[in-house]
């Protein structure tokens, strides 16, 4: 262990202007996160009713599905069958809201974007129609995040000894533990990496040994949210970043979905408010 540095540092002075103030060199603070978004409605110009009807009618099914959501649930509602001008419609009126969603897994790709509705996403990809899902989190992209067949052997992980490796062996066990024995909507078990002691060697085994899976989570709120997958199933990397870039937070979470990239119920009640109040000005 390191001595103090109040051991080795002789003292500068005693007495009235021996010290610097913190007028004389200014307090110094970490950059906070800035910039939140908050909801701006967002009002279509719809002058040929008759035209939009399908816009008009698939925004209906919207608010339905937002009315009858019930935690847990998954409501879709197509938009294949709309053409452009009125699915266009249908994603102006919907905009873009803070949480963005990609899977790339094997033969198969998927965008999803949330509206500026909490728990209105909405979806496109190679694997079928566009359509629009109401839920806490997407589906899909919970069924398709991990590797149902990736394993860690944490049996030979105590022959691990590179330089620079110290706490990723014990962590990874712990890993793999929690995540063979979690019950499905079972409470999260969260790893705060910012708080334990880890070199770089130490991530990079971490990196290899949870390895990657197919979703990745960007959300915007205050400062930037990054959610990787592992390909281990139940485990996520969630990394927080303040409004210049820096890493703030750094966690691994074992749960089926981490929280920070749900909507809420109480959020998903008031998108179907905040939708009626939409229809209302544009019909």
């Amino acid at each position: 262990m390191s001595s103090s540095p109040f051991a080795t540092q002789a003292p500068i002075g005693f007495g009235p202007g021996s010290q610097s103030s913190a007028e004389d060199e200014g307090l110094a603070y970490l950059p906070m996160p800035s910039g939140m978004r908050t909801f701006e409605a967002h009002l279509p110009e719809v002058e040929d009713k008759a035209r939009f009807a399908p816009a008009l009618a698939a925004l209906n099914d919207i608010l339905a599905a937002l009315r009858g959501w019930t935690p847990g649930a998954s409501i879709t509602v197509p938009l294949g069958h709309l053409d452009p001008a009125n699915l266009a419609l249908v994603d102006e009126t919907l905009g873009e809201g803070e949480v963005a969603v990609k899977v790339t897994a094997p033969g198969r790709t998927m965008a999803i974007q949330e509206a500026t509705f909490a728990g209105v996403w909405r979806l496109s990809g190679s694997e079928g129609a566009d359509r629009v899902e109401v839920s806490a989190f997407p589906r899909g992209a919970i069924l398709r995040a991990h590797d149902e067949t990736w394993a860690i052997d944490t049996a030979r992980l105590a022959e691990i000894d590179g330089p620079g490796i110290f706490n990723a062996p014990t962590l990874l066990v712990e890993i793999d533990h929690r995540a063979r024995t979690r019950a499905e909507g079972g409470a999260p078990h969260v790893i705060n990496l910012s708080l334990l002691p880890h070199t770089p060697e130490d991530l990079a085994l971490l990196d290899a040994k949870l390895g990657q899976g197919a979703t990745v989570v960007l959300s915007r709120g205050y400062g930037n949210c990054r959610i990787d997958a592992a390909a281990l199933k139940g485990v996520w990397r969630v990394r927080f970043y303040n409004s210049t870039d820096i890493l703030i937070l750094d966690t691994i979470e074992i749960c089926d979905v981490p929280e920070v990239a749900c909507a809420a119920a109480e959020d998903i009640a008031d998108s179907a408010e905040r939708l009626v109040e939409v229809l209302e000005a544009v019909a």
